[in-house]
């Protein structure tokens, strides 16, 4: 087992902030960077040491160049990237191991496997995953794609095939619609991941989305921590992860995690990992894609399984062999993650900006708040729009409702617009307090939500003057009666 004493976090935010938690636990040093932008951020402040990288905001994340040459001049062990930015990049784990430093995550051929959702879904195929219809090759050409469109059968959607979270995704119901739809994806995948092509899939309509965690060593064991619903989510974003998933069936649920688990073990997968699944209202089982990080729905599995996935990720990444076998991970009740978004709902939600002028925060059993902002922090303009995840857990799914009802009416942000009203109109309609929801939830129910833009704790602010007030009356009076009775020194 290799030692880790210092670990450079690549990456901003919650995450890193996470990242710091799970090094001050296993005693390991923490190295952040930061650009211009995030000179202020609350993970900047309580890492062991902080780096800026001058210049573009959004390059001081991805030009890896410069993040080598910190953690090789602060005497880093390994490097963390968090999601997003290059934690799916096999270009950068490569250079992380050519450089002696400790990548903490998957082995790089693995990131480029599932990175290519195409190589990814013909593997996955071969080991005896189902698959949906469609595509084993890049489709590039329009004609092509639409001679393939008509083989498959409409609907069918077009996928980004070197991206993900959404980017250069769509369907496509009709014929008609196929050419402007083809060319707006190609289009979209060039500018976010710098490459075009696209694969066809058949389009299963309002399925379940739902992926299992995997934790797996570097000695050949393998587990699961159960899955994850990730439904309800807008534009092909999630919004929403819950686990356990309300509505399915325990032989459903045992299958995808054993499919997961044999998938893993027959491709020698190393590091956690979230194998994706749609799942029809017939439960017909179809794999989407492989997330080769952390996932940012991953404190829902830890309220439950009680594992620290972060503190994994590292002691694999060192050598170290699981601690447990699967049937002594224990899954207790469920739990809800809500991402924090600066954007407004009612205005088709465009993204905000602002300093936070009022902060007040939820508490209480089973709330936990991943974030980094503060009373007085800036956000920063250049990132993208999540602020944090509320993650809310309690033994039963009424019970866990109920909460996530109480903490979201007590949490409060002043200083732009958040989409905390969204999730308070959520958790307030039937069909969310019945578990019945799936990918076309939000499309179906967005226009009958009613959007409380006044807060319960402004409410509570105005009752507090009221009483202060009142207190202060009473003490006047009192003092009046004393003066009356008494003589006062």
């Amino acid at each position: 087992m290799k030692k880790i004493s210092k670990i450079l976090i690549a990456n901003r935010g919650e995450i890193a902030l996470r990242i710091i938690r799970a090094c001050r636990e296993l005693e390991i040093k923490s190295v952040v960077i930061f650009s211009e932008a995030d000179a202020n951020g609350l993970w900047v402040a309580r890492a062991d040491e902080a780096y800026p990288i001058v210049g573009n905001p959004i390059d001081a994340y991805l030009k890896y160049e410069k993040i080598l040459d910190i953690a090789k001049k602060s005497k880093c062990d390994a490097i963390h990237p968090g999601y997003g930015f290059l934690s799916e990049s096999a270009e950068f784990a490569q250079a992380c191991e050519d450089k002696g430093f400790i990548f903490i995550g998957p082995k790089p051929h693995h990131i480029q496997l599932f990175g290519d959702k195409m190589a990814s879904k013909v593997a996955m195929k071969d080991v005896g995953v189902p698959v949906v219809e469609g595509t084993s090759t890049p489709v590039i050409n329009y004609n092509d794609g639409k001679r393939i469109a008509q083989e498959i059968g409409y609907p069918v959607i077009i996928k980004a095939a070197f991206g993900g979270g959404g980017r250069g995704m769509r369907i496509v119901h009709f014929a008609n619609d196929f050419e402007a739809m083809f060319e707006s994806a190609t289009n979209e995948s060039i500018k976010y991941f710098g490459r075009g092509e696209v694969f066809i899939e058949k389009y299963v309509q309002n399925p379940r989305h739902i992926e299992i965690q995997i934790v797996a060593d570097q000695h050949g064991n393998v587990l699961h921590l159960g899955e994850r619903d990730c439904s309800i989510q807008r534009r092909h974003q999630k919004v929403i992860e819950i686990t356990p998933s309300p509505l399915l069936n325990n032989a459903v649920r045992e299958k995808l995690c054993q499919i997961s688990v044999n998938a893993m073990k027959k491709l020698g997968y190393e590091s956690v990992g979230t194998v994706e699944f749609l799942v029809d209202d017939k439960d017909e089982i179809y794999f989407i894609e492989m997330n080769t990080r952390v996932q940012v729905e991953h404190p829902v599995t830890e309220m439950v399984t009680g594992v620290d996935i972060i503190q994994r990720m590292i002691q694999i990444a060192a050598g170290d062999t699981l601690r447990y076998k699967q049937d002594e991970i224990n899954f207790r009740g469920y739990a809800i993650e809500f991402r924090i978004n600066s954007e407004d709902p009612q205005k088709n939600f465009m993204p905000t900006v602002g300093t936070v002028k009022k902060y007040l925060t939820p508490s209480g059993p089973g709330v936990r708040l991943d974030t980094g902002l503060y009373e007085g922090y800036e956000l920063p303009t250049c990132y993208d729009s999540m602020i944090g995840k509320l993650i809310i857990s309690a033994l039963d799914w009424e019970g866990v409702v109920a909460k996530a009802r109480r903490a979201l009416d007590e949490f409060h942000i002043e200083g732009f617009q958040t989409n905390i009203t969204l999730h308070k109109a959520i958790v307030r309609n039937e069909a969310f307090k019945a578990g019945k929801f799936d990918t076309g939830y939000l499309d179906t129910n967005l226009d009958t939500f009613t959007f409380n833009t006044k807060s319960d704790v402004a409410n509570e602010d105005e009752k507090f003057l009221e009483l202060t007030a009142m207190i202060q009356e009473l003490k006047e009076n009192k003092l009046v009666s004393l003066q009356n009775n008494f003589t006062l020194y």
